[in-house]
């Protein structure tokens, strides 16, 4: 008779977690994160980039915000990246901890949870 114990199912994950990477460590920016954010960009008009620092639980991520106040996010490697990034599609990069979000976003938000909710 074989016997399962409590914990084996997270034991035959093995060491890596979730991607292979080992828990407690922070998912890098992947080319899927960019093509999203390319993909993302170029369906819309009016897009900004805002980018959030790095904190102890998630990466360098950044926001694009559309013209109607419509976002996404997903990781990018660095604040230089998200530069990069926007120098090539001619979109302006801001940091939000210097400037904050747009209100178009929140009002957006807002929105959504009213028509969603």
């Amino acid at each position: 008779m074989l016997e399962v114990g409590l914990f084996d199912s997270l034991r035959r994950r093995g060491k890596g977690g979730k991607g292979g990477q080992k828990p407690g460590t922070l998912r890098k920016a992947t080319a899927t994160d960019t093509r999203h954010l390319d993909e993302w960009a170029d369906q819309r008009h009016g897009v900004e980039a805002y980018v959030e620092p790095k904190t102890n639980v998630t990466e360098t991520t950044v926001v694009l915000i559309a013209h109607d106040g419509e976002w996404t996010r997903r990781r990018i490697d660095s604040l230089e990246a998200a530069q990069q990034f926007g120098k090539k599609r001619s979109i302006p990069v801001y940091e939000v901890a210097r400037v904050g979000y747009p209100k178009r976003m929140r009002e957006y938000t807002e929105r959504q949870k009213r028509e969603n909710g």
